[in-house]
Formats: structure tokens, sequence, C-alpha cells
């Protein structure tokens, strides 16, 4: 009688199941783009109908009510008032597709696969009651949004009225594969407005068209960094080493935050410099920067001493940690509040490596953000022209 195979030997069930799980991979992000593509087309078919209409408005609601009832009808949930609604906003919103570059999966992948989602033969003239013949556009729509994101992505981007910080959590979105729930984090603490406001115009919509990119240490820095993930409660009897603590139990959240390249190295880094000792409390290592990242965490307010410890810290990582075609160490100086002032006065002109930043432990509001962005602005266009009084007083003297 031959021997019976055990179907699990070698490691044969396992990799089956590494096949199954795959093609399931597959086939949940193949139906997800179809579905994408398949909501911007209803989206343009609205759209043009609702162009032909004499009272747009009033015609519109009209028509998206019927469009909405007979789907329901055909083709049960999904398909109500509200649902379509958002799928005419999405096309209004994207009427070119995606803003995510070819590389990342966006328009420009080659015009075989756009032409997948085209009607293979044309669509039929609607009813008279819908109103007059859509005008369908020639160009093929397939391809024209990501894979990797899903129609819950858009949903949530539709939610994001600017279009330049649309464009930006878009690419982001699928540049870094984030989950629709690290979408919506992303979105709700304002990432793109806390990126922005330390940027002029240019940067700004350089933001809007490619993303986050990550070249010098002030890049990786945001202002304020908000912790409301952590579910702390200011309280007036806190130690550093409960905020560290909290930082460290929901360290996959706090690298999200960080942002791009982090990789989590140690925590309580000691150092030593003679016979003393020193300890710092987070050191992260930055991929794209290709350099160490050292966190000190402040309760309160930042002082001059915190700046000058950390320059400490700093200099001696890259005295003793620093190899070889690494970037010079950053230091950054968490805090609940600071003094600009302070943090321009102790560092030095040419300071590039120790960075001071706040923590919020809530999501700001838009207009708090816009009012702390208004007040920055005005601080630093009062440094400059105290800059711009000084220099005209020491020109006038050395005149006399």
């Amino acid at each position: 009688m031959p021997k019976e195979i055990e179907p699990s030997g070698n490691g044969l069930h396992e990799r089956i199941a590494a096949i199954v799980e795959r093609a399931r991979s597959h086939v949940a992000r193949s139906v997800n783009s179809a579905m994408v593509h398949a909501y911007w087309l209803i989206g343009r078919e609205i759209v043009e109908s609702e162009q032909a209409g004499l009272e747009r408005a009033a015609y519109g609601e009209r028509l998206v009510d019927e469009v909405a009832e007979r789907l329901t009808a055909r083709y049960g949930k999904g398909f109500g008032a509200t649902n379509v609604k958002r799928m005419r906003k999405f096309y209004l919103s994207f009427p070119n597709g995606s803003a995510v570059p070819a590389e990342l999966g966006g328009p420009g992948k080659g015009a075989a696969l756009r032409h997948q989602f085209e009607p293979p033969e044309p669509i039929p003239e609607p009813p008279a009651e819908i109103g007059a013949a859509v005008r369908h556009l020639s160009p093929p729509v397939s391809g024209l949004f990501p894979p990797q994101l899903s129609w819950t992505h858009y949903r949530l981007l539709l939610t994001v009225n600017d279009s330049t910080s649309r464009s930006f959590y878009e690419i982001e979105a699928a540049k870094e594969r984030w989950s629709t729930r690290e979408l919506e984090r992303q979105i709700a603490s304002l990432l793109f407005e806390r990126l922005a406001k330390s940027r002029d115009q240019e940067r700004v919509l350089q933001l809007g068209k490619q993303g986050q990119e990550v070249s010098r240490p002030e890049d990786v820095v945001k202002d304020p960094m908000v912790l409301e993930f952590l579910a702390l409660k200011e309280q007036p009897h806190w130690l550093e080493r409960d905020l560290e603590q909290a930082i460290i139990d929901r360290l996959e959240d706090f690298l999200l935050e960080l942002g791009k390249g982090f990789c989590f190295v140690a925590r309580q880094k000691r150092l030593t410099l003679g016979d003393d000792h020193f300890y710092v409390d987070l050191v992260f290592y930055n991929r794209l920067l290709r350099a160490f990242v050292l966190l000190d965490l402040k309760l309160g307010k930042l002082t001059h001493q915190d700046l000058g410890q950390m320059q400490m810290y700093v200099r001696c990582f890259d005295e003793f940690h620093r190899t070889e075609g690494e970037g010079r160490t950053i230091g950054i100086v968490l805090c609940s509040s600071k003094n600009d002032a302070v943090v321009r006065f102790t560092l030095p002109e040419d300071n590039q490596q120790v960075v001071a930043a706040r923590y919020q432990l809530y999501l700001p509001t838009e207009d708090e953000l816009k009012a702390e962005v208004e007040h920055e602005r005005a601080q630093a266009e009062r440094h400059l022209r105290l800059e711009s009084s000084e220099d005209s007083n020491g020109r006038s003297k050395r005149t006399d």
C-alpha cells in the first residue's frame, strides 16, 4: 500500500496558503480599483447630464434622486442619493483623474491599460424623463486612479475642500500606502497645514504636486506635533517619563506622526563624557536623511538650557556614533510651549541640527492653526524689519 503523503510536508501548506492570500489580495485591489473608476464614470455622466438641464440646481437634485432610486431598485444598497451625490462630487473634485504620478500607479501608466474601463459599445441615449442626451467624453479613464487607494480613501479625500491640500493627501496616501485610518488621522490632524506653515508659497504648491520630500533636517519636523493618540490629559503631577512611556506604548502611531523614514533605535540612550553620564530620551534613525535623530521630551516651557543640552547631545553623537557617509545628527527638543525668540538667540545662526518643536495632546482646529500661522508670520516679518533696521544703522555709522 503506497505511503500516504502528508499534505503539509516540506512547507507545502504554507506555500499554497501564500498563493491564495496573494490572489485574494490582488482580487480585492482589482475590485477596489474597478469601483473607484466606475464611480468616477457615474459622476461624469451625472455632471454631463446636469449641464444639459435648463434649471441646473433644481434639475440636478431631481436627476440625482431619480438615478439613485433606479440604481437602488436594480442593484440594492450603495446607490442611495447620498452616495450618488458623492460620486458627482468625486468627478467634480477629480475632473482629470488622480494627482498621483505615474510611478506610483497614477495617470500615465500606458494607453493599453486605460481602455479596459471604457464601455464596449456606446451608452444609449437616456430616457426623455431624465433629460437631454448625455455628451460622452472621449478620453479613456482606466488607470486614472492608483490601485492602492480604495473608494473609502477617496470618500475621505472628498472632505478636503482645498485642491492643493487634497492633492497632497492623495499623493502621500498612495506613496506611503496609508490605510484609511491613517489617512483619516492625517487629515484630522491637519498634516498639510502643519507642514505648509513654515514654507513659502512656492514650496506649499510643491507640497501639493509632489507630496512631502525629505531632504533637509527641518523637513522631518512638524510644529506642533499632535499626540492625541496617546490619550493623555494635561495633569500638574506629570513626569517626563510618563510621556516617554506613553510614546513607547503607542510607538507605531508615534512613528506615523514623526513622518517619513523613521526607525526606532533606543530609549534612555546613555552618553558618557568623562565621569558624567547623560541620557537621551528617544533615539531614532531616519533612512532618507541617513542620520540619527535624537528626541528629548520637556514638560512645560522650553528653556535655553534645554537647547544647550541638546546641542551637547548632538555633538557627542556626531563624535562617537556617526559613521562615514552618514548625515549629521539631528536633535529635536519636544516641549509643550516655546518662545521663538529664545530659540533664535540660543542657537547659532547657521544651525541646521537642533530644532525646537511643540507637542499638543489634542487635535487643533483649522481656526486655531490659521491663527497660529498668522502669529508666526507676523513674528517673522517683525524679525526681518528688525534685521533690516540694524543693517541700516550699521551702514549709517560706518558712513559717518
